[in-house]
């Protein structure tokens, strides 16, 4: 597929062959990963970060990790806006260059990678901390990854089942659909394998389960 790809429910890290680096929902010290700080620590190169929607568990060190190198914020409006003025992203990071909205499409890094926003079903408020009232943060959505050369991905973020995914595959082939399988939060299994039959990827890779024990 000429990118490499790893996941770490719900991180995904893709790497196209020149190099570059994008993190998917960076919440890299989630529960079940331990080395997760000196994952974090040992990041010497991101060059975008895209997160689909405000929920801590998948902005997760996204700030931490954009402000030491600089990466730059790949969001619709309204959660990049709330990222920048409550938690702190740098603003210079998160402009309209790398801000979209639903249904749109952004070539970046010398449009070797391409970014298409679409929805997806579940809420998006961001939360500063623990503590506080959430934060308005536009609607969820999931993300469509074109690498040059390399494979298509459907990253769902969370959501529920709904039959507008079916047009994702009209408009691109998906190679890889990324999709939440973990129930409570998000649709279970059933609901999960129904959405991958109206996508019809070539690989569905099950993501966002066993995070947290209800």
């Amino acid at each position: 597929m000429c990118a490499e790809l790893r996941t770490l429910n719900p991180v995904l890290k893709i790497i196209p062959p020149t190099g570059n680096v994008l993190l998917v929902d960076p919440w890299l010290t989630n529960p079940v990963f331990a080395e997760g700080k000196d994952e974090v620590a040992a990041l010497k190169r991101v060059d975008l970060i895209l997160v689909t929607h405000g929920h801590s568990e998948h902005i997760g060190n996204a700030v931490e990790i954009g402000k030491r190198t600089r990466a730059n914020l790949v969001a619709t409006d309204d959660p990049s806006a709330a990222m920048t003025a409550v938690l702190g992203y740098p603003a210079e990071l998160a402009d309209t260059k790398t801000t979209g909205h639903f249904g749109g499409t952004l070539n970046l890094l010398d449009h070797e990678v391409a970014v298409t926003f679409v929805p997806a079903w579940h809420g998006a408020g961001v939360e500063k901390d623990e503590n506080s009232l959430p934060h308005y943060g536009g609607n969820p959505g999931g993300l469509i990854i074109a690498i040059r050369g390399g494979p298509t991905l459907y990253h769902t973020g969370d959501t529920d089942l709904f039959s507008d995914m079916a047009p994702v595959s009209r408009y691109n082939k998906i190679d890889v659909m990324l999709v939440c399988v973990g129930d409570h939060f998000t649709m279970g299994l059933k609901r999960a394998a129904d959405a991958v039959k109206l996508v019809d990827p070539r690989v569905a890779i099950p993501m966002h389960y066993g995070t947290f024990r209800c």
